[in-house]
């Protein structure tokens, strides 16, 4: 069973620089930059004009960390401090299930787990302690 550990931030717009400025601090590189207007069409996430070139995701290694970076969309609120989401992949979809449940006792479930257009399990629960942790089906690990 393959298992990983990344960290996920958020930024008000500014993640592009955010990005340069880590891959220069730490010698990295940035990975798999996808925009909003990149993703797959949704109607139940109409995209605005103003969030067409922010970043839906991109990742950089840190010292054998992924940290994954997204620019959150218009209308969304952000405090910085809690713009911080430890993520967990594993290519066994039992273990997510079963991880998920866990942190959802005294928690509450943000988003329940269910496919999405990157994942075939993905899942966003605020555990007891009020840390928000995202849970991903790693399929090209299985």
């Amino acid at each position: 069973m393959t298992k990983t550990f990344s960290l996920f931030i958020n930024f008000m717009g500014n993640c592009r620089e955010a990005m340069n400025f880590y891959t220069e601090v730490f010698g990295s590189e940035t990975k798999d930059v996808m925009t909003y207007s990149q993703m797959p069409p949704d109607p139940s996430f109409p995209l605005q004009e103003a969030d067409q070139d922010k970043i839906m995701y991109a990742c950089v290694p840190i010292f054998g960390c992924n940290v994954m970076f997204c620019d959150i969309p218009t209308g969304v609120s952000l405090t910085v401090g809690d713009n911080i989401s430890p993520t967990l992949g594993t290519d066994d979809p039992e273990e997510i299930r079963r991880v998920f449940a866990a942190l959802s006792i005294g928690g509450k479930i943000q988003m329940p787990l269910a496919q999405t257009f990157w994942s075939g399990l993905f899942g966003m629960v605020q555990d007891k302690f009020g840390i928000i942790w995202l849970l991903s089906l790693d399929e090209d690990e299985a």
